[in-house]
């Protein structure tokens, strides 16, 4: 098949969405398809050069489009950023007769309309990866109001190619139930997680880790949060646990690797409090997160209750595959909590309240946060079985090659279903008067496809649906 891929960030930019995209690229170029990926020239950091604007990597076309790159940390920055991959990027796909399946991701926001168009003006096959969901962020961070006219606009431009798609792959259950209630049929909703590569991140003794010994850390006990501090995430718990720990236990070092929109705000707490204990480092390069992740005895990771659903934290399953213990603070409900809970691979500490929480809850979710902590470090024997069990849910559930491979019995599944259907070597034409929704778009896949998964794999099953 010919698959074409949409996104704004690929290889070698290091978002999450970039490296998730490159790994299940490669996988079906890999396994015989041919693979295009059309995404911005522009680099998701600061520094460097444009990539090549068009060019051949490990069996994938990369075509990537002219784009501006005025950063993510202005608001104005990053419309006109999304705007002008949106132009250039729609124009590559609506208008291309060479792919069998579109894909379209969620970054940027409404990109799946390049999908939906595609499909109703060639009749090409579409599904739309939720990696995230907007504008619901937006709204639960309290940046739009639902009811206000902008975000009933934005709520319509990004649900109706959703309802229109082929099929739309979540991240979890939480996920799920928040897709389903945009309209999109059950039938339409396919769970596939996000991943890890585990060979990329087999288990090292910190005592071997050659960048724990440079960094000093071999005789600290490290807590570590690794990635993006996003708007979504909650770090004032985090903040109060390194204030309580700096002065009754000096051994607790906090590492913040990464960067992110809430980074300076961090580091500005930290100097406030007089913190001693809490250390900032950038991004390693992917070839060294083996050693980056693994230099820590355990990994924090939060979520606004409010957002479960709306994102689902990639960084967990890199956690388990380094068997390390996870510390997470948010809903119990959400797709992370459920994930270390069934693995038993580290602590949930549910969070109180919304937004950043309150000062009373902050400090005593904070307490709450320091005392596992604690814990943790003067139990070498329960953190090593968390490992071992977080690393084994790993591999059964979030390796690598378990997930691409779910995705590509999925793509192969609708494709050879929609093969069999004639409507699609003809252009759709529903009768729909312009400017009606996309969902009025019939479904051209036959009903009762799913994916069903046993024993960390999948296959294609057809099931009656009532």
């Amino acid at each position: 098949m010919r698959i074409l891929f949409v996104n704004q960030y690929y290889w070698p930019d290091y978002a999450s969405t970039g490296q998730h995209l490159t790994d299940l690229a490669q996988h079906l170029a890999a396994h015989g398809h041919e693979v295009r990926v059309v995404c911005s020239r522009g680099r998701y950091g600061a520094g460097g050069s444009p990539a090549a604007l068009r060019e051949v990597h490990k069996g994938v076309e990369i075509l990537r489009v002219p784009s501006t790159s005025l950063g993510r940390t202005s608001l104005l920055g990053r419309v006109v950023d999304y705007a002008c991959f949106h132009a250039f990027a729609g124009l590559r796909t609506v208008l291309s007769n060479w792919p069998d399946v579109v894909v379209t991701l969620t970054t940027p926001p409404v990109i799946g309309w390049c999908g939906a168009l595609a499909r109703r003006m060639r009749g090409i096959v579409h599904i739309h990866y939720v990696m995230d969901l907007h504008p619901d962020a937006e709204f639960e961070l309290g940046m739009l109001r639902r009811d206000s006219l902008i975000g009933r606009l934005l709520e319509w431009c990004n649900a109706a190619p959703m309802r229109a798609a082929h099929a739309n792959v979540v991240l979890g259950p939480c996920q799920a139930a928040r897709v389903k209630n945009k309209g999109v049929r059950p039938d339409r909703i396919e769970e596939i997680p996000v991943w890890s590569d585990g060979h990329e991140l087999a288990p090292i003794a910190k005592m071997d880790n050659p960048l724990a010994e440079r960094l000093g850390w071999q005789d600290r006990f490290v807590v570590m949060y690794s990635g993006n501090a996003g708007l979504v995430h909650r770090f004032d718990e985090l903040l109060e646990a390194a204030r309580i720990l700096n002065r009754q236990d000096p051994e607790v070092l906090f590492s913040f690797v990464g960067g992110g929109p809430r980074k300076a705000e961090i580091e500005e707490k930290v100097r406030e409090f007089g913190l001693g204990n809490v250390e900032f480092h950038d991004y390693f390069p992917r070839e060294e997160l083996r050693y980056s992740l693994q230099a820590a005895d355990c990994h924090f990771m939060s979520l606004r209750p409010e957002h479960s659903g709306v994102a689902v934290p990639g960084k967990l399953y890199g956690i388990l595959a380094s068997g390390r213990p996870a510390l997470f603070v948010g809903s119990p409900r959400s797709e992370s909590a459920q994930t270390i809970e069934r693995s038993q691979a580290g602590l949930v500490i549910a969070a109180s309240g919304l937004g950043r929480g309150t000062g009373a809850a902050v400090e005593s979710s904070g307490r709450k946060l320091a005392d596992a902590i604690r814990h943790l470090k003067c139990e070498p024997k329960l953190r090593a079985e968390m490992g071992r069990r977080g690393r084994e849910h790993f591999l059964s559930y979030h390796e690598r090659d378990v997930c691409v491979g779910q995705w590509r019995n999925l793509i192969e599944a609708i494709a050879s279903e929609a093969s069999l259907d004639s409507t699609f070597t003809q252009p759709v034409h529903t009768g729909a008067e312009p400017g009606h929704d996309l969902e009025a778009i019939p479904s051209l896949l036959p009903k009762g496809r799913s994916v069903e998964r046993s024993q960390g794999s999948a296959r294609v099953a057809s099931k009656r649906v009532a």
